[in-house]
């Protein structure tokens, strides 16, 4: 992803009331959301050494059992396996896909739980996959490409429905690894290490507009997802806990 989509797609989200500021690891680029009362070096360090823990046990994992790294299938592991390497297999099963299509989700998932401990309002943001806790009601912009419904449509997320993940996939914006065509997915699901899998295959079944209901339907199949949203070009599909309203 560029950094022009990076700055754009956080713009959307920016919220007045809080304080944001980034911490970069490797691939992990989380843009963090939390009162300015509570951003200190001390708090900005706090999450830098949280970021590098929780990656060193999935690279260390990886590193003797390279499989989970590159396969696009779901993938078992023991109990013994580190908590947030059991918790990307576990979405990537529920998904029907392999563990990396969470990894994105699950480390917002593990910062955003880390800050919450601290503040009761909370936005941790990496790559596209937000981990939101709030006690007001707050709007998630939508960025889908080329879309006309771009900086146009906001999930509306209400208090009681935090914490949440809110996790997007895109098979025309980005980086991330898609088989399909969708200008964006957007997935709701409590943990946000599934919205992220769930993201991910339900964006592989869009090849086209007649794609959307079929797309929709598969994610909200999936026990936790609360809600699903599938654009492409200028036709729109949701379903469940979705409310959208104009940026």
């Amino acid at each position: 992803m560029t950094d022009y989509v990076n700055r754009t797609y956080r713009l959307l989200h920016n919220q007045k009331d809080l304080s944001f500021f980034r911490v970069v690891v490797k691939e992990t680029d989380l843009d963090i959301g939390v009162p300015g009362r509570f951003v200190t070096p001390a708090l900005i360090e706090g999450v830098r050494k949280e970021v590098l823990t929780i990656r060193s046990q999935i690279e260390g994992y990886i590193s003797e059992n390279e499989l989970f790294l590159t396969t696009l299938e779901p993938f078992l592991v023991s109990k013994e396996a580190p908590e947030l390497v059991r918790i990307m297999a576990e979405a990537g099963n529920a998904a029907g896909i392999g563990p990396m299509s969470a990894v994105a989700g699950a480390i917002a998932h593990h910062i955003g739980s880390y800050l919450a401990r601290r503040s009761s309002e909370v936005i941790v943001e990496n790559g596209g996959d937000i981990y939101l806790r709030s006690g007001r009601l707050r709007k998630v912009g939508i960025f889908a490409g080329p879309s006309p419904f771009t900086n146009k449509l906001a999930i509306e997320i209400e208090p009681h429905q935090t914490p949440l993940g809110i996790c997007t996939s895109s098979g025309t914006v980005g980086h991330s690894l898609s088989f399909g065509c969708a200008d964006a997915v957007v997935i709701l699901a409590p943990s946000t290490a599934l919205a992220d899998a769930v993201a991910t295959a339900t964006g592989n079944i869009v090849q086209s507009e007649a794609d959307l209901q079929a797309a929709v339907d598969f994610a909200m199949g999936i026990k936790s997802v609360t809600g699903a949203m599938v654009i492409k070009n200028d036709k729109l599909a949701a379903a469940g806990n979705i409310r959208l309203a104009p940026v």
